[in-house]
């Protein structure tokens, strides 16, 4: 986990700007956007509301063709980091509209998750680009009045913009002994089961993939990644993390088929190690982890490290 002591650096320096877009579901009228950007500049950032941000289009925060042209203005501001407000649904309705090598030259820092893993496969696959897996505006700065957010998700996030992470420390089960390096890249499962066979798809081999899933029930996790089995994606790579999959409810027939019954029926289809632990996804505290780049990893008992790249 990040040094909290980081968290007091960032504090004296100079508030890091952002930029804001709204690429999927829009922002609902009743959502703390007020509350969530004071969270945000009292956490040593300084917010810019993209000016289509707010838009709504049926259930979109604008027209494909709006929020397409938002990921354009912000390749084009000051801002060096990007990150978006929510998730929810309606990236994979622009991957056609987006130049992704463009994007890639603008050389930001784009920041999300969730439905966000659309573009970041894509920004890999395209341009072989880095992109940031980490927190959104309004899943993780709608603190209540007086709260702050969460202190190791604001750290992270500090540390990975300004190049300070090195060493990112977790709990992890599920294998020991662990000593690998290759890409580390996926983010949501829906999301990287819907790009496959796609052109937005990366072609990763030897790679760390980590995965997090909201809101479906085991057996619907299970079926994904019985899909990234059966496609040999999970064989090729070198590990697998399991993130945050979480906000599903079982009911009595399941009869003890859980989420550690599908890790275990898992191990036993595929050689890759699979850990879980990985502070990702649909919860916190939240890494912001380096989509597309080369890191190790490594493991002896229940701890975990993720080396960032050029450590």
């Amino acid at each position: 986990m990040p040094d909290p002591s980081s968290i007091d650096a960032a504090d004296a320096a100079a508030p890091v700007p952002v930029y804001l877009i709204s690429p999927s579901s829009a922002v609902p009228a009743d959502a703390p956007l007020q509350r969530s950007l004071a969270a945000l500049r009292a956490a040593g950032f300084s917010p810019v509301l993209d000016r289509g941000a707010l838009r709504t289009h049926q259930r979109f925060a604008g027209t494909d063709a709006q929020r397409a042209a938002a990921f354009g203005r912000a390749a084009a501001q000051p801002a060096r980091a990007v990150m978006i407000t929510r998730g929810g649904y309606g990236l994979t309705r622009l991957l056609p509209l987006l130049d992704f090598a463009a994007l890639a030259r603008a050389d930001k820092q784009w920041i999300g998750y969730s439905d966000f893993t659309a573009f970041q496969l894509a920004m890999l696959a395209r341009a072989g680009a880095v992109t940031w897996t980490g927190p959104a505006l309004l899943d993780d700065f709608a603190v209540p009045e007086g709260a702050e957010p969460d202190e190791t998700t604001v750290g992270a996030l500090h540390d990975a913009l300004a190049g300070r992470a090195e060493l990112l420390g977790f709990r992890a089960a599920g294998a020991s002994g662990v000593d690998v390096r290759g890409t580390l890249w996926g983010g949501n499962l829906s999301l990287v089961c819907a790009l496959l066979g796609t052109p937005w798809f990366p072609q990763v081999r030897g790679g760390i993939l980590y995965l997090e899933e909201v809101s479906e029930h085991p057996y619907r996790v299970e079926r994904m990644l019985g899909q990234l089995l059966q496609a040999g994606v999970l064989d090729a790579q070198a590990a697998v993390l399991i993130g945050h999959v979480n906000r599903y409810t079982l009911v009595p027939r399941d009869a003890g088929f859980d989420m550690p019954a599908v890790l275990r029926r898992l191990r036993g289809l595929t050689r890759t190690p699979i850990l879980t632990g990985l502070p990702v996804g649909h919860d916190s505290p939240k890494l912001t982890l380096p989509h597309g780049a080369t890191v190790g990893l490594a493991t002896e008992g229940r701890q975990a490290w993720l080396v960032m790249p050029g450590h």
